[in-house]
Formats: structure tokens, C-alpha cells, sequence
């Protein structure tokens, strides 16, 4: 813990000292201690727990800080940016594996890795500027709960595919249940809090009765959203949205400061799984190569086109904001390795391409949103009129 800390806080400094977003130093401190480089630290069950517990609670921070009913209003966009931030990724990912001759089970993993977007990575950068009320960012926060739900049931039919059989009639309910969970708590869960935390912290005699109540219910809804089929992180973001107006400014404040400590181990994980071992093979390289900027341009342009009628800037932000890769990816060729349908080559090819997509997206976001003041702005008005 000290080695991972410590070192993601000392690169986090030194970028921001060279006016570039600290969360790449972070990033690229996995890289560096990890068994690419110095060698000090593996990937493990711990590294892994520590990682999840910081993108849970910097997503229930995200939500804390959210206007469900302002995120609701764009829920047409999002569904289309999630749907098609899905479906054109996984094409491209698909195809190239495709068209360079690998079996069709392994491009079909491929093309699934590349689906879902790390939506931590963004979040953590726009709440950071202090953008999580713009259009775009609430456009890509509802977008990733949808590319989350379509992407697992994705990795689900491939899955299947891989073990020889598969279950329609379960990933069908599957979906509409996760689908109503979600539907569930956003239209309802912030207005049952209203009601429900005055009356418990009232009878709560423990120290930081209000802190404890609002770990319970995050660690709760993260729980019930995987057994709803969904991502517990995506429980922990509806935990906070829930919580928003319920909960008084030290609880936002006490939720940060754990944030703060656990979301370095979440960004440096991401470094650590980086192997250039991987890359002995020139044809290795030059698929990663080409993996890349499809991996890019691909969530460009589907969540740019499903979010076009907002306007080019504001498609545009929501285009690179869906672009990181990380935990989903590192679980898609995991499990493909396991089931022994992608080789050790191609779980590098994937982690390389999840790190450096990842990396880059902080710098391109800073561009995107250069001289936007950190306070709410119609985009979608301002555009319409010009």
C-alpha cells in the first residue's frame, strides 16, 4: 500500500506540475512499480479488492453530486450513445481480429473488451474540474450505466459461445431485470432516501450515525446491482444519486476524503496488468497498433453520433469521454483466457490497448473542455441558437 500510494501521489504530483491531469502520473506509477519495469509490485487479490473499492466510491461520489432528475431528461441520448458506444466498438474490434485470421470465438472477445467504457477514469476527471453538471458529462454518466448492462450481457452470450451453450430465455430476463433495477432506483430511490434517512438517523445512536447509514446503503445497492446483473459500481453511482439531497455536506465531505485515498490503487491497478513482455512478436505489436486507435476512434464515433443532436462540441466531449478502457476490459480477457479462447498474446494486446487508451483520455478531455468554467451551462441551447 505504501509503495502504490505513495508512488501514484508522487507522479500525480510531478504532472501536475507539468499542467497535465495528475490521474495519468497515476496511471503510469502501476506501470512503474509494477512487473514491466521496477518489478515491486504484482497484480493481485488485494491489488484488485483495493481497485474496486476506489472506483466504487469515486462513482458514489460522482452521484452524490448528481441531479438524477436532470440526468433522467437526457435518457434518450444516453441509451443511444450507450447503444451505440456498444455496438460499433465491438465491430471494430471484432473485424480486425477478424481480418488478420484469428479464430472467430477469439475476435468475438476481442470485439468485446473493447465495449464497455472505464467510466472512473472520466468521472474522476470531471469531477476534478468541477464539470460533472455539463451536458456532455451527464450525457456520458448515463451512457456508461447502459454500455455497462449491454456489455456484460455481451460478455455473456460470448461466454456462452466459448462453453458450448446458450441461455436466451436467462440473458433476456437478465436484461430487463437489470434495466428495471436501474429504472427502479433512479426515478424513485432519491425521493424513498428523502423520507426514510431523517427518520433512521434520528433513532441512530452511534458515532457518525449519517456516514455509517450512507456506507450501508452504498455497499447495499453495489451488492443488489450484481445480483441484478449489472456492475456493483453502477450500484455505488445510483447509491449516490439516491443519497444527493438526503445527506448533509460533512457526508459529502468524510465520502471524499475516503475517495481520496482509495482511487490511486484503482489507477495504478490499471498500470500494474501492463506487460511489454507481451510485444516479442512484431506481428503482436502491429496488431496492438492497430487496436488502438480503434479502440479510440470507434467510441468517437458511435457516442458522438448517438449524441449528435446536442451539437458537434458537445457529441465531440461525450465521444472522448467514453473512450477509456480498464476493469471490464481486464475481466473480458480474463476470462477468456481462462476458458483458454484467447492466447497470452492477445490478453497483452488487450491490456496494452486498455492503459494506453486510458492515458490518453485525460489530456484529450482537457482540450475538449478547455475554458469551460466549472459551474452548469445549457451547451444544448447555445448550440441550437448558433
Amino acid at each position: 500500500m505504501l509503495i502504490i500510494f505513495g508512488t501514484a501521489k508522487l507522479l500525480a504530483e510531478l504532472f501536475e506540475r507539468m499542467k497535465q491531469p495528475g490521474i495519468v502520473g497515476e496511471i503510469l506509477a502501476g506501470v512503474l512499480v509494477g512487473p514491466s519495469l521496477l518489478g515491486w509490485v504484482s497484480p493481485s487479490e488485494f491489488t484488485t479488492t483495493l481497485a474496486e473499492l476506489g472506483v466504487m466510491f469515486l462513482l458514489f461520489r460522482v452521484g452524490l453530486e448528481i441531479d438524477a432528475a436532470e440526468l433522467i431528461k437526457l435518457g434518450g441520448t444516453a441509451t443511444a450513445v450507450g447503444v451505440l458506444g456498444v455496438s460499433v466498438p465491438f465491430l471494430a474490434g471484432w473485424g480486425i481480429f477478424h481480418l488478420w485470421g484469428k479464430p472467430q470465438l477469439e475476435s468475438l472477445f476481442v470485439g468485446t473488451a473493447l465495449t464497455a467504457t472505464s467510466v472512473g477514469i472520466t468521472a474522476q476527471v470531471l469531477a476534478a474540474k468541477g464539470l460533472l453538471q455539463r451536458t456532455a458529462s451527464r450525457i456520458i454518466l448515463g451512457a456508461a450505466v447502459v454500455d455497462d448492462i449491454l456489455a456484460l450481457l455481451l460478455l455473456g452470450v460470448v461466454s456462452s459461445l466459448a462453453e458450448g451453450h446458450v441461455n436466451s430465455l436467462e440473458l433476456v430476463l437478465t436484461s430487463i431485470f437489470a434495466a428495471g433495477f436501474v429504472l427502479l432506483v433512479a426515478h424513485w430511490g432519491r425521493k424513498s432516501m428523502n423520507r426514510v434517512i431523517p427518520q433512521l438517523q434520528n433513532r441512530l445512536r452511534v458515532g457518525e450515525a449519517q456516514f455509517a447509514l450512507a456506507m450501508v446503503f452504498l455497499f447495499g445497492m453495489a451488492a443488489l446491482s450484481v445480483k441484478a446483473g449489472v456492475a456493483g459500481i453502477i450500484g455505488a453511482f445510483l447509491a449516490g444519486m439516491a443519497l444527493s439531497e438526503a445527506m448533509p455536506p460533512r457526508i459529502h465531505d468524510l465520502s471524499h476524503g475516503v475517495t481520496e485515498l482509495l482511487v490511486p490503487f484503482f489507477l495504478a491497478n490499471i498500470g500494474l496488468h501492463f506487460n511489454g513482455g507481451a510485444f516479442a512478436h512484431q506481428s503482436t505489436f502491429l496488431l496492438a497498433l492497430l487496436l488502438v486507435p480503434a479502440a479510440i476512434f470507434s467510441k468517437i464515433l458511435g457516442c458522438g453520433l448517438g449524441a449528435s443532436r446536442h451539437g458537434r462540441v458537445v457529441a465531440t466531449r461525450v465521444g472522448l469521454g467514453m473512450i477509456p478502457r480498464g476493469e471490464f476490459c481486464m475481466v473480458v480477457a480474463q476470462v477468456g483466457l481462462d476458458l483458454k479462447v484467447i492466447p497470452p498474446d492477445t490478453f497483452g494486446i488487450i491490456v496494452f490497448m486498455a492503459v494506453t487508451v486510458t492515458l490518453m483520455t485525460p489530456p484529450l478531455l482537457k482540450i475538449a473542455f478547455k475554458g469551460i468554467l466549472p459551474q452548469p451551462e445549457e451547451e444544448t441551447e447555445i448550440f441550437r441558437l448558433g
